[in-house]
């Protein structure tokens, strides 16, 4: 079975009561539940996990290295301007291992400083705009499933 971690950075343990609107009214629980249920029908074991502390993040990059765990990453907010969580990601991907970065949102359709990710070009892939459902089309890529 292919471990994956599944990585979310600021704001995102607020889903459901933060912008409801924007992000929908889905909580940080009930979404990691659902990955978990998408990674078993996918033959993968997923470990969710939710931080707003940059450090922490990169932690967690430097222990999917070093455990050889795929990872999907939404990096909220440090999308934009983390080159300290651009490098860990960098360090996954020339590792042999693929990152898939996954946002709720298009970041394109949003505020300009929004458009741009300092993780993007480092990833493996990046996957956007389509709810929840970013996760669970980031996991089907790891495992080079069609989508459903």
């Amino acid at each position: 079975m292919t471990d994956v971690l599944v990585l979310n950075g600021p704001n995102l343990g607020r889903l459901g009561t933060r912008e409801p609107d924007v992000y929908g009214a889905l909580d940080a629980p009930t979404l990691a539940e659902t990955i978990g249920a998408w990674g078993t029908e996918l033959g993968l074991a997923v470990e969710v996990r939710q931080t707003d502390d940059e450090a922490t993040l990169v932690g967690w990059l430097h222990e999917a290295v070093d455990a050889r765990r795929h990872v999907v990453l939404n990096p909220a907010a440090f999308t934009h301007y983390s080159y300290a969580l651009r490098d860990a990601v960098a360090q996954v991907t020339t590792a042999g291992l693929r990152l898939v970065e996954v946002h709720l949102t298009n970041p394109a359709t949003r505020e300009r400083f929004r458009h741009t990710s300092v993780v993007a070009g480092v990833a493996t892939g990046t996957i956007a705009g389509f709810g929840p459902d970013s996760y669970r089309l980031a996991l089907q890529a790891l495992v080079g499933a069609p989508p459903a």
